[in-house]
């Protein structure tokens, strides 16, 4: 297991809109096959830029009002936060390349 943290409703606030550096987000669920097959790519990409960027999932089925919050309409779906904002989302299951091309430039 990487370095990501568990997103919830409780600490999202403080993890992810207070947060120094760009927070991405991993709307996931256990049942869903595309999310288990970025597993090991969050896995690996938290280890890699721990402290230039923080990597947090969120089980969509756990934490419904979350992903309600986010319209989020499929999964997986990242989505990339600086500075308490939104600044790209991605839906799908994605190479490593592509998921670290939505951060690499502003970390």
């Amino acid at each position: 297991m990487g370095a990501e943290i568990t997103i919830t409703g409780g600490n999202f606030e403080q993890e992810v809109l207070e947060s120094p550096i760009p927070v991405l987000i991993d709307f996931w669920a256990s049942w869903c096959g595309p999310c288990k097959m970025i597993i090991p790519i969050i896995d690996q990409l938290a280890d890699e830029y721990e402290g230039r960027i923080k990597i947090g999932k969120v089980n969509v089925d756990e934490e419904n009002e979350l992903a309600a919050r986010h319209s989020i309409a499929s999964i997986p779906c990242l989505v990339l936060y600086k500075d308490g904002v939104i600044i790209d989302q991605k839906n799908g299951a994605a190479p490593k390349r592509e998921i670290e091309l939505m951060f690499k430039d502003i970390v």
